[in-house]
């Protein structure tokens, strides 16, 4: 068994169930609903279902990155154990949190100066990151040292590709991702923005497409366009989604007729209440290995 805890955080947006089963720890976000805190704890103190229908009925949200202090405490206590970290953060393109950890991370190599921690930016969100953490615990099973894990994950961090759209642009014109006007007309269009995550982090709207329906089948068209070996791609596919369970399964049918070779079924997730404060409700992700991403 390998001596070092792999973590990350929970806005890789995977189940309790799958953190375990995978092996990976994780700390935990913040979110705030109309004035009250609450921890991103996979859905366990504010179910998601709850959470999106009141986004939709008009509760204002937010959130906060895990804080300096929060993230000391978090690895210490791997540390006392005398486990080394390597730890994934959400991407430093959406959020500052890789720099929270990191500064963690110089206090505590003062602290416990014969132990190792490795801060990784992810570059990744929602179950790409999850995805990513799949990857390096397969890796880990596999008998890599710890310097192997950190070397594996820059080198496949890019290939995560992630492909979302929406088909409610209220929370990105709230967010100021979208104008009221241009929101308000592509509502009204049924207008379903394709985005995804450039080779930064960041997220970047790339087409507009009129219609939930055609969005479904255009997202897994990129996938056949940019997974490793076309169709015959046999890797990891997740999907997340932000309480529209429809969409999503409409996107698997898609994927099952395209790809008969993947690793068992796609495995569908909630997006969770960090991402989802952003987008709201009606959000589909898609995730899968392929082309490195470059622009």
């Amino acid at each position: 068994m390998a001596n070092y805890v792999l973590s990350c955080c929970t806005t890789a947006d995977l189940t309790k169930e799958k953190f375990q089963e995978l092996g990976v720890e994780y700390c935990v976000f913040h979110f705030n609903v109309d004035g009250v805190d609450y921890p991103d704890d996979l859905g366990q103190s504010y179910p998601f279902p709850k959470f999106y229908d009141d986004m939709a009925k008009g509760a204002m949200t937010k959130t906060s990155q895990v804080s300096v202090g929060e993230y000391t405490e978090y690895f210490e206590k791997f540390l006392a154990q005398g486990k080394d970290i390597v730890h994934c953060a959400l991407s430093g393109g959406l959020s500052g949190t890789v720099q929270s950890a990191n500064i963690a991370a110089d206090i505590l190599r003062e602290k416990y100066p014969g132990r190792q921690i490795y801060i990784i930016d992810s570059l990744a969100a929602s179950s790409g990151f999850g995805l990513l953490m799949a990857m390096l615990a397969k890796k880990r099973d596999e008998g890599a040292s710890i310097e192997d894990i950190v070397n594996y994950a820059e080198e496949i961090k890019l290939n995560v590709n992630h492909w979302f759209f929406s088909t409610d642009l209220t929370f990105y014109v709230r967010g100021g991702r979208v104008s009221k006007a241009s929101g308000f007309i592509g509502n009204m269009l049924h207008i379903c923005p394709l985005l995804n995550v450039d080779y930064e982090g960041h997220l970047i709207p790339r087409e507009k497409i009129r219609s939930e329906k055609k969005v479904q089948k255009i997202i897994v068209d990129r996938m056949i366009e940019n997974a490793d070996n076309g169709t015959n791609y046999d890797g990891i596919c997740y999907i997340s989604h932000s309480n529209c369970e429809e969409y999503a399964q409409g996107v698997v049918k898609h994927i099952e007729a395209n790809f008969p070779n993947l690793v068992g079924k796609v495995e569908v997730f909630s997006i969770g209440t960090t991402i989802g404060a952003h987008t709201g409700p009606g959000t589909v992700a898609l995730f899968f290995m392929g082309k490195k991403r470059e622009n």
